[in-house]
């Protein structure tokens, strides 16, 4: 895995903060550029506003992808998949981040703090962030997940 200029943008909520800081730190020894988006404490706060800075990131070029922790990934991960671009997949392990980059060009890796443990979190953030998309048999399904999808029912 090599690093790149450009920044991996992470967040998460009250709920993820300590798995960010562990996926923060492993970024940084691997030579990974980053942007903490937040959170950076236990007080309650609203995943949706950290979701939207990663994702805003992610789509104006300032960040190459996007991690998001919350309590169970879910609810982060829906905020950021409002954002017409964004490709976001919550995963559990190292297979799920791995597929979802070859098969559906994700750009945005979604982790649940209380249903994974930080060493799975660590194999899926190297998992997703090593595992080029495929292309091929792939691009129409994603291009029908695009922005400007011309054969919308």
């Amino acid at each position: 895995m090599t690093a790149s200029e450009t920044p991996i943008a992470i967040g998460s909520d009250h709920a993820g903060v300590e798995l960010k800081a562990t996926l923060l730190r492993v970024l940084t020894e691997l030579g990974h550029p980053t942007e903490d988006c937040g959170t950076h404490g236990p007080e309650s706060v609203d995943y949706p506003d950290f979701a939207n800075r990663v994702a805003e990131r992610v789509l104006d070029g300032r960040a190459r992808f996007g991690v998001l922790v919350c309590g169970t990934g879910i609810g982060i991960s829906i905020a950021a998949n409002r954002h017409s671009g964004i490709r976001c997949a919550v995963v559990a392990d190292s297979t799920g981040a791995r597929l979802t980059r070859a098969h559906n060009d994700a750009n945005v890796l979604a982790l649940g703090a209380r249903l994974t443990g930080p060493e799975v979190a660590i194999d899926a953030l190297h998992a997703f962030l090593s595992t080029p998309y495929e292309g091929g048999r792939h691009e129409r399904r994603v291009a029908k997940l695009s922005p400007n999808r011309t054969d919308a029912p």
